[in-house]
């Protein structure tokens, strides 16, 4: 029985380091859909808003645990990974601008559902600028 317990630490452990340690393939997540319309999904939520990408890449900047995976604002667009506390789940984040608008698609790596945690964060990002 200890044997057992102990082979399922193990393999929790191990599933929580790859968690935190797997690569990030820019090419897969720093591409944002031809169309970006608002719409909330199981694992994440696209917006399109007024906006400058300038002033929201300082927002999402100073969210805690959030770097930038690829792109800049001279670039046009930005992706960046933002990481739950606890076991460092990966959420990605791509946002462009797009006219006078920004396009925001964010979106959890693993799993079906990320509980609206996404969503949160974007529109917590969004009240923020709407201040500005």
């Amino acid at each position: 029985m200890k044997w057992i317990v102990l082979l399922v630490l193990l393999a929790a452990l191990a599933l929580l380091g790859w968690v935190r340690l797997a690569p990030d393939d820019a090419t897969r997540w720093h591409v944002l859909p031809e169309e970006v319309e608002s719409a909330d999904m199981d694992g994440g939520v696209m917006r399109r808003v007024e906006g400058d990408l300038a002033a929201l890449d300082e927002i999402i900047r100073a969210e805690p645990r959030t770097e930038v995976l690829a792109g800049s604002v001279a670039e046009g667009m930005i992706t960046y990974i933002t990481r739950s506390r606890v076991f460092g789940f990966p959420d990605y984040t791509t946002i462009a601008q797009r006219g006078e608008d920004i396009a925001i698609h964010a979106r959890l790596r693993y799993g079906k559902s990320d509980m609206g945690v996404n969503r949160a964060r974007v529109e917590r990002w969004l009240a923020i600028l709407r201040q500005r």
